[in-house]
């Protein structure tokens, strides 16, 4: 039985990642059980300089999903360098480190220091805020998404994947605008906006008032998603949103994922990107599949 997948030429030796945000940088998970049993890790977003994040509260259960705000909370590139590269340097897994920033130059910089590592492929977060275009989000418009896409391309050494926001007008475009921009891979969907309010104070739940939907309430979009990007692009695709179950990772995969990123899943289950290894396999013999690469794209008309 073949599980292994290959993603703009790096191997992993199954399609179960470790999503960016839930996960941090694997080292509590490791108490759990063996992470190199995972195909790959994304760490958590880091950006040019450290942040504290957003204040509290800043998480929020919802209706079979979760509401974040934590506001990239992070020990910086070079803590992150320091602190967390030698302890990822030991694991016989893929790494992928998200970036994040609020200017092309925070991008640039960020990726240039993560360039130089042991980091087998990085993650770009374009759904935060451009502090220089008024606010508006790098992964809004295709336009945008194309020229931080090729901005960082030029100094990124690994592979790039590029993180499309579901919050767009046409993810099409954008999936698009990603590749021509020149990313080698997509990875897809960031969280949906959303928000929770306490009736009984008539306040906002979360103190940054607007937070980041995630969990299985947020599946059937980014499976669409995932989807449509996959008929307008040539790039790989890596699927995120709501996947719980093995039978969620098959339905990815069909819909055109050549992997996937476990991210809420581990919050109410620290064993579950560990568990789907497992019941991927089993559900691929159940079912008679001997390589998951023919999953991929296979979806019926």
């Amino acid at each position: 039985m073949i599980t292994s997948v290959n993603i703009a030429g790096v191997a992993f030796k199954n399609p179960i990642i470790a999503a960016s945000g839930t996960f941090g940088f694997g080292k509590e998970y490791a108490n759990f059980y063996d992470i190199d049993l995972l195909g790959g890790i994304c760490t958590k977003g880091i950006t040019l300089e450290a942040r504290q994040g957003n204040p509290a509260p800043r998480i929020a259960e919802t209706h079979a999903g979760i509401l974040n705000s934590v506001g990239l909370q992070n020990p910086g590139v070079e803590g992150f360098i320091q602190e967390d590269i030698p302890f990822l340097e030991t694991l016989d897994t893929v790494v992928i480190a998200n970036v994040a920033g609020s200017t092309e130059e925070d991008y640039i910089k960020t990726v240039q220091r993560i360039s130089s590592t042991s980091v087998q492929m990085i993650e770009l977060n374009i759904s935060c805020p451009n502090v220089k275009a008024g606010g508006m989000a790098f992964g809004v418009l295709p336009s945008s998404v194309e020229k931080i896409t090729a901005a960082v391309k030029k100094v990124c050494t690994q592979p790039l994947i590029v993180k499309l926001s579901p919050n767009v007008a046409n993810i099409a475009d954008n999936a698009r605008a990603a590749q021509n921009g020149g990313a080698d891979a997509l990875s897809l969907i960031n969280t949906v906006s959303g928000m929770a309010i306490d009736y009984k104070t008539r306040r906002p739940v979360l103190a940054n008032v607007y937070g980041g939907l995630s969990g299985p309430a947020v599946k059937p979009i980014a499976l669409k998603m995932v989807h449509t990007a996959y008929r307008a692009v040539k790039i790989p695709i890596i699927g995120i949103g709501g996947i719980t179950t093995a039978e969620d990772v098959l339905e990815f995969m069909i819909a055109g994922a050549r992997a996937v990123q476990i991210g809420s899943a581990n919050l109410f289950n620290p064993l579950a990107a560990n568990l789907l290894v497992t019941q991927l396999s089993n559900l691929m013999t159940t079912c008679k599949i001997n390589n998951i690469n023919e999953c991929v794209g296979s979806l019926n008309y």
